[in-house]
């Protein structure tokens, strides 16, 4: 919200004050003040001046000769090369030693031959935004008003004498989007005396009821609880004001006639916005308030057709829509150059239904911008009559007699008991019940004290985020001065802050997997439909959560895997030459039973990882070697080991949806009940996905995050180093085809004891002279005791136990 200086000061005196310290004031009591904007950009020595003659200059077709009075000892001849410089016109006029506000110098000179005395300006020259004028206007000079006297100082023609304040205002203090609002506040501030004159006392009424020509009816009073009008005929369609339209641009709004200008003004003014309709045009001067109905158009303001639906609110006559309510008017009853009764709208539309009309309209107005943050019912009436009384005055309208409305319930009253010694004790202040009610007669709130201690207050209608007594409390504050309130020093046990255990391990798993040479991806949340069944190992029998109101259909539904947006941005490297990939991504998928929400869905943390492409890059003596579904492995068994979890987890073949067939794996995790719990997936992509995806070669897989936040107690532990030496044997067994490694190790962990230090598979053979569907498996164990060299015989023990267990569990045969 701008708000204009010269304006405030209509309603509180501002005698001694900069506007720089009183934005500062401001901001330090809760409002913060962006920017101070000084409207003189510098303009000095520029008068009115009046075109007396003009004529072509003699050696250039576009430039012409003026002479100029510009109230000087002598007329001036100013060159001038706009086209829309003529005689009669008022004009701004640059004299010798002016300086503009791009820096340039006036001096005489000669343009083509011909002397030329001054600059006759136009609005940027001026240092004016011109976007702000008509089009006219913007390419050529500035004409000013008949009115202006001629040599006026064109800095108070127009109002540059000025400071403009913007108001960045939080969504609660929607009374701000006044300058009465402001006007409230900054008195409250400087602790002066704010008059805001009553509009009753302006309007003058005809005799003929404004009844007999308009009628108004709410159909929907859950959307609109009151609409007010007033029958003005009449009127005279021209320009508003010269100090109106400079109030206007002030604040940012371009005039257009003195009737939308003033609907605009009042605005600015009171908060509440005003529409003007062309009261010819509506059929039978009827107004009926309600929803579109499915299939019905209609044309804004700004030439656009619209298309409704029926949770948008309508203003109709009964037959058409001539509006969307609380968003901007229809064409088909536009005020126009050949208007003369107008019917004059002010009213309360809730602001969730002008919300959501504005936004699935994609069209935002001053109007809508202050209906969605529910505006001050109390100046519905006081707007609509101050604006009927500027019509009368500036349009040459006459007021019919009486206020056509339809009200629905009343508005409430809001009084809020405080406690004083509540306050303080909140506050840590000592503030006594008489600086209490000083600070709320500053604020205008009316307040009486009902008990010991207690004071009953009064909130304002234009105050709608004041609903409690900790909002009363937080009005004294700011205006007492955070600045002067004692610091309070902290009591009682304190509690350093730390991580939470899944926090600590998220952060763990990130610096573990980015050391290994990951990089981490951070995706949307939201998916396409499509993409929620590609990898359903973790989602089976859930449904995707859809959004109500989504950016697209790309980003309709919440994500049941992460799996595929890593595919994206694999598809999306390749397709710029960065094949090899390493990515790992932390987030969350949403899964739900319900396909129409009444419950919270479930939010699940996971961890996914795609590999792609070669690992490590081409040197003179090495050769890069292609990622595999070992690597993928290998970096999973990296992280269970370093979460001490390498002996709770199982790999087992399988084929989930989406993986190749032959090349991927469930994971198992044991939790402290031996019971094991479906960890996740791991495996290839599926080819046929992977032709989809223009992709090579891709390993992906996910697990749940939950059951290591559950069943990981890690701890970094550090120990000697061994002083004893480690005894290495090898075995090589023959088992079925189908037995895999795994069990294996599995088996040997289990039976070997704690003199086991290491085992690993080395080696796998298939061959005819094993047998039909045999394979041998190469197995590397490591032995070592902590505290002593282990003996021969210890050795020969346990490893024939090994070897029994894996004949007696397997069909092994040791291999010769």
């Amino acid at each position: 919200m701008k708000v204009s200086m010269e304006w405030l000061k209509d309603y509180v005196a501002l005698e001694n004050v900069v506007a720089e310290e009183l934005a500062e004031q401001i901001t330090r009591a809760g409002i913060e003040i962006d920017e101070v904007e000084n409207r003189n950009k510098g303009v000095d020595k520029i008068v009115v001046g009046y075109v007396v003659s003009k004529e072509k200059h003699p050696d250039a077709d576009k430039l012409n000769v003026c002479i100029v009075n510009a109230g000087q000892e002598e007329e001036l001849q100013i060159v001038c090369g706009a086209k829309n410089v003529d005689v009669g016109q008022k004009v701004p006029v640059a004299l010798i030693g002016a300086k503009m506000p791009d820096g340039m110098q006036i001096k005489k000179a000669k343009l083509r031959g011909v002397l030329s005395q001054g600059m006759i300006c136009s609005a940027k020259e001026l240092g004016l935004n011109d976007k702000l004028l008509p089009k006219a206007q913007q390419e050529g000079i500035l004409v000013l008003p008949d009115a202006v006297e001629i040599g006026t100082p064109i800095s108070d023609v127009l109002g540059l004498d000025d400071y403009v304040l913007e108001f960045d205002l939080t969504p609660n203090r929607s009374d701000c989007l006044s300058i009465h609002g402001a006007a409230y506040e900054v008195g409250a501030i400087l602790g002066r005396e704010v008059h805001i004159a009553n509009p009753i006392n302006e309007t003058h009424e005809i005799s003929d009821a404004a009844s007999n020509h308009i009628a108004v009816h709410i159909s929907t009073p859950e959307c609109c609880n009151h609409y007010a009008a007033r029958y003005i005929s009449g009127v005279k369609i021209t320009s508003s004001p010269q100090w109106m339209q400079n109030r206007l641009m002030a604040a940012g709004v371009r005039p257009i006639n003195n009737i939308v200008d003033i609907t605009n003004y009042v605005m600015l003014e009171y908060g509440q916005p005003l529409h003007a309709f062309d009261a010819d045009k509506l059929h039978n001067g009827s107004i009926d308030v309600r929803l579109a109905k499915a299939g019905e158009t209609l044309i804004t303001l700004d030439g656009q057709e619209r298309k409704l639906e029926p949770h948008m609110l309508l203003i109709t006559d009964g037959v058409k829509p001539v509006a969307l309510a609380g968003v901007m008017g229809g064409a088909n009853t536009e005020v126009t150059e050949q208007t003369v009764n107008i019917l004059l709208e002010s009213a309360h539309f809730d602001g969730g239904v002008v919300r959501k009309t504005s936004r699935q309209l994609g069209l935002r107005s001053e109007a809508s911008l202050r209906f969605e943050k529910e505006v001050d019912q109390g100046a519905i009436i006081p707007a609509l009559n101050r604006a009927a009384a500027l019509i009368e005055r500036y349009a040459g309208g006459e007021i019919h007699q009486g206020i056509v409305e339809s009200v629905g319930a009343p508005i409430e009253e809001v009084i809020i008991a405080l406690s004083l010694d509540k306050l303080n004790r909140i506050l840590g202040t000592e503030l006594s019940m008489l600086e209490v009610k000083t600070i709320f007669d500053r604020l205008h709130f009316d307040c009486a004290e009902t008990a010991h201690g207690v004071i009953d207050v009064s909130v304002p209608t234009r105050r709608g985020d004041i609903t409690s007594d900790v909002d009363l409390m937080e009005e004294i504050a700011r205006l007492y001065g955070y600045d002067n309130i004692p610091t309070t020093p902290i009591e009682g046990p304190t509690t350093p802050g730390a991580y939470s255990k899944p926090q600590a391990l998220r952060r763990d798993i990130r610096r573990l997997l980015a050391n290994g040479g990951l990089q981490e991806l951070i995706s949307y949340s939201f998916t396409h439909p499509d993409l929620t069944g590609i990898f359903p190992i973790l989602s089976k029998n859930n449904n995707p959560v859809k959004l109500s109101m989504p950016m697209s259909e790309e980003r309709s539904v919440l994500r049941t895997s992460i799996i595929p947006q890593l595919l994206d941005a694999a598809t999306y490297n390749v397709n710029r030459k960065h094949p090899d990939l390493a990515l790992f991504e932390i987030g969350s998928i949403f899964l739900s039973k319900e396909k129409v929400l009444t419950t919270q869905p479930k939010e699940l943390p996971v961890l996914s990882l795609l590999l792609s492409g070669n690992i490590g890059q081409k040197q003179w003596n090495v050769n890069p070697v292609k990622a595999d579904f070992f690597d993928l492995k290998g970096t999973l068994e990296t992280l269970f080991n370093f979460l001490g979890l390498q002996d709770a987890i199982t790999y087992v073949a399988n084929q989930p949806e989406g993986y190749h067939p032959g090349r991927s794996a469930s994971i198992y995790l044991e939790n402290n009940s031996g019971g094991k719990i479906l960890l996740g997936s791991l495996g290839q992509v599926h080819p046929q996905l992977q032709l989809d995806r223009d992709l090579e070669d891709t390993y992906v897989a996910e697990i749940l995050l939950q059951p290591l936040y559950d069943y990981t107690n890690y701890e970094v532990k550090y120990q000697e180093l061994p002083r004893y030496p480690s005894v290495e044997r090898d075995i090589a067994v023959v088992v079925e085809a189908n037995i895999e490694a795994g069990a294996l190790l599995s088996k040997i962990r289990e039976v070997a004891g704690g003199l086991l230090q290491t085992v690993q598979v080395f080696d796998v053979f298939t061959g005819s002279k094993l047998g039909e569907n045999k394979k041998s498996i190469a197995i590397s164990l490591v032995y070592r005791h902590q505290e002593r060299t282990l003996t021969d015989e210890e050795i020969t023990t346990v490893h024939a136990t090994v070897v029994t267990a894996l004949e007696q569990s397997f069909a092994a045969e040791l291999r010769k």
